[in-house]
């Protein structure tokens, strides 16, 4: 699928690295050479005048890849120093060849005191992704160092202390300006704290042939503005509302009109052929007022919700439902009703307390969410988004969208990350968007793992787009144009 880029854990890409070893010839340096090469290709595009370079090396292989980008540095004139720490001497062959190689052509390496040198740029070849676990004593006091000193970060393949699999930063980590991937997009570097670190990300496969890829499964997928197209097509020239589906909005307990309110309206901007909104007597007029073209009915009983519900494609429950007898009610019903679903919000809270598999559901939750979901604390979950989101689709049999820096979409099968969204988004109302596009999206005929993956992927390019006025003050009824007009591309 076009705008849909591979994302590898570390296990997988040591594999390929050992393949691509095999590839030529058997010697690991000839791929540690073309790393060291390519990141020094990258500082002179974009620190083409940096003349003063620190480059951080560790004990492995990350550090051989450091060793070699300061011989390239050196032997173009530049002034470089490598810092290492006393116990990170090259552990293995390679690195030691690429040690010894640049001292041999005349380059300064010396030991970690405390301040780096003064430095144009600083290059992080410390730990890779060789590190999942906080750095301490004088690795953490050297990261920190890194971050202190005023110079751009250029981070080789992982800034240290990132962990790559998981993209959290248990402890101290690098700060870097822009990071440069070896051979394959890491799975952590594109969602949760990693994108606190990462800088500008970028990608060399240092010309490896497709067939060392070959048997080497993905265990991700990211997306980016590219992957909408083929999830929405033209509509044909004959069409009728009915063809773009029904979606029943169900939420707005009392004082919660305006989330129930968002839900529908973004439903109806990203093409529902009908809406309609069960709610409380208080919200109707005003719901009609803001946005005539959905059909508001007042509900205080499941007798009132059974009629929409027969005539819905699909049911979005949640926004503004509240946790009360009157909220219960109604997603009790919504669960009996047979339909596909996507459940946000307090529906999610009600879920965690009577956990149940809920197929060919969306669930959407937040961070805090998703700890009620899986019984844990927020802190767990951020420590490993990928890993909660799909534990989450395991226990509830659903697809599930972890809302987020770096918004994670995980069925039973397969997982997505969403390369789009900014902090500006972090508002209330903003997941109330999120359910009625998902649902809309769903209602339109894609499926529930599609339908959440374009929903959110819709979501937060809205957001980008809406953010370009700036992202403070951002509020979900500003990405409404853009949710129209991206749904269209």
């Amino acid at each position: 699928m076009s705008g849909t880029w591979p994302l590898y854990s570390t296990q997988a890409a040591r594999a390929l690295d050992q393949r691509a070893t095999r590839a030529l010839g058997g010697d690991a340096y000839v791929l540690m050479q073309r790393a060291g090469q390519v990141a020094w290709q990258h500082v002179l595009q974009y620190w083409p005048e940096a003349q003063r370079i620190v480059v951080v090396c560790g004990p492995g292989s990350n550090g051989g890849d450091g060793y070699v980008l300061a011989r390239h540095a050196h032997r173009a004139g530049r002034s470089v120093d490598v810092v290492h720490l006393r116990s990170h001497v090259p552990a293995n062959p390679v690195a030691q060849r690429a040690c010894t190689e640049y001292v041999a052509a005349g380059g300064r390496v010396a030991l970690f005191d405390a301040v780096l040198p003064h430095a144009d740029l600083v290059v992080d070849a410390l730990f890779g992704i060789g590190l999942s676990r906080a750095p301490e004593g004088e690795a953490r006091a050297l990261i920190e160092a890194v971050n202190t000193q005023a110079a751009p970060v250029f981070a080789l393949d992982v800034p240290s202390g990132v962990d790559a699999d998981r993209g959290s930063a248990p402890g101290a980590a690098v700060l870097a300006t822009r990071t440069l991937q070896f051979i394959v997009r890491h799975v952590g570097l594109h969602t949760g704290d990693a994108l606190e670190y990462t800088g500008q990300l970028a990608l060399e496969e240092l010309d490896l042939p497709g067939e060392s890829f070959e048997g080497v499964p993905a265990d991700a997928s990211l997306l980016d503005h590219d992957a909408l197209v083929p999830w929405l097509l033209p509509r044909r020239r004959n069409t009728h509302k009915g063809e773009s589906g029904h979606v029943l909005c169900v939420g707005g307990d009392e004082g919660s009109g305006g989330a129930i309110a968002l839900c529908a309206e973004a439903a109806l901007r990203a093409g529902a052929g009908l809406v309609s909104v069960a709610t409380r007597p208080a919200h109707v007029s005003a719901l009609l007022a803001r946005r005539p073209e959905a059909m508001v009915r007042a509900v205080e009983s499941t007798d009132d919700l059974v009629p929409m519900v027969a005539r819905a494609r699909v049911v979005a429950v949640g926004p503004g439902l509240g946790q009360g007898e009157w909220g219960q009610a109604l997603f009790q019903h919504a669960l009996r009703s047979g339909l596909p679903l996507v459940v946000d919000a307090d529906a999610l809270n009600l879920l965690s307390s009577a956990a149940q598999p809920l197929e060919d559901a969306v669930l959407t939750p937040h961070p805090g969410e998703a700890a009620r979901l899986l019984a844990c604390t927020v802190a767990d979950v951020q420590r490993d988004r990928v890993g909660a989101a799909q534990a989450i689709a395991q226990r509830y049999a659903a697809v599930v969208v972890l809302k987020g820096a770096g918004t994670v979409v995980a069925s039973g099968q397969a997982t997505r990350i969403v390369a789009a969204g900014n902090p500006g988004m972090a508002v209330g109302g903003m997941g109330d968007l999120l359910t009625g596009i998902i649902a809309s999206l769903r209602a339109q005929g894609l499926s529930a793992f599609d339908a959440a993956s374009a929903g959110a992927l819709l979501h937060g390019l809205a957001g980008d787009a809406a953010a370009w006025d700036g992202e403070r003050g951002l509020l979900p009824s500003d990405l409404l144009p853009h949710v129209r007009r991206l749904a269209n591309p």
